[in-house]
């Protein structure tokens, strides 16, 4: 047997298990694409780097290459001090090009990781700007309205102090208006289908909760109609008289008063009433 040919036969073996093994990443790799590739060459860029290239992109007003540096650095380096600032500015160029979903995913991931920092006031303001932007016509269904109400809120609750109160609450009556509109919505198709005690409820929703709105005193005429059409004279009167005492040049208070003393009634204000009890309590 010649040896050095059984040597030489065994390098040889080797070195092509070792090639093949390394052809193995390699054509994955390949098979990746352009952007893997890109992805890993990049894997080493320091995260100051990463940030600044957002930051140059976003002043030069190239936001959607601005977002995908600022995603690009959140991937790379998770739960960095500059994934950190990604988040928010991730936040604010996804709104400022109208991508909301996104915005708001930003925005709670944010306010998630980091709920006491001082930004997580500017991301609830976000998040509740960008529902805001999204709530559709009063015929649909409000529950992106309710999500930002939900923003809102806590952005009020959370952080009193905040420079972003004064427009949370301005942006808030508008919300709660279009809220106590669609339970009038709702509330009116259950009156004119005479199912009493639905459209009741409704219209309890809107003086209970949506009181401050344009569409209280339509509300309490609702529910004199209502408990009036049931036989509930006592809050039929109650209803009136609150809405009397509350809006006495109101249209709807003297409709309520003509209602009810067409039967013989006048509005009389029972304390007990939860109609009562609901404007006291304000």
């Amino acid at each position: 047997m010649d040896t050095g040919s059984e040597v030489s036969r065994a390098k040889h073996m080797k070195t092509f298990l070792r090639l093949a093994v390394l052809a193995v990443p390699l054509a994955l790799a390949a098979c990746g694409g352009k952007d893997d590739l890109d992805e890993l060459a990049l894997n080493d860029t320091p995260p100051e780097v990463l940030f600044n290239e957002g930051l140059s992109l976003r002043a030069q007003g190239k936001l959607r290459d601005s977002t995908q540096k600022f995603e690009e650095l959140d991937k790379l380096y998770p739960y960095s001090e500059y994934s950190k600032k990604s988040l928010v500015n991730l936040a604010f160029l996804n709104y400022s090009r109208g991508k909301y979903t996104e915005t708001v995913t930003a925005a709670k991931r944010f306010v998630t990781l980091y709920p006491g920092d001082e930004d997580s006031a500017y991301m609830l303001y976000l998040a509740g700007q960008a529902y805001f932007r999204q709530m559709p016509d009063i015929t649909r269904d409000q529950a992106v309205t309710r999500k930002a109400a939900g923003a809102f809120n806590e952005l009020i609750q959370r952080f009193p102090d905040s420079e972003y109160v004064p427009d949370a609450e301005s942006k808030l009556r508008i919300v709660h208006d279009q809220l106590g509109g669609k339970e009038m919505q709702i509330g009116r198709f259950y009156l004119k289908k005479r199912n009493y005690i639905a459209a009741i409820n409704r219209f309890k929703t809107v003086v209970v909760d949506y009181q401050t709105t344009r569409h209280v005193e339509e509300a309490l005429f609702r529910l004199t109609e209502a408990y009036y059409a049931l036989g509930v004279v006592n809050e039929a009167q109650t209803a009136a008289a609150v809405l009397g005492h509350n809006y006495p040049d109101s249209q709807w208070y003297k409709d309520a008063y003509s209602l009810l003393n067409k039967g013989g009634y006048e509005p009389s204000e029972d304390s007990g009433s939860w109609i009562s009890r609901a404007f006291k309590s304000v």
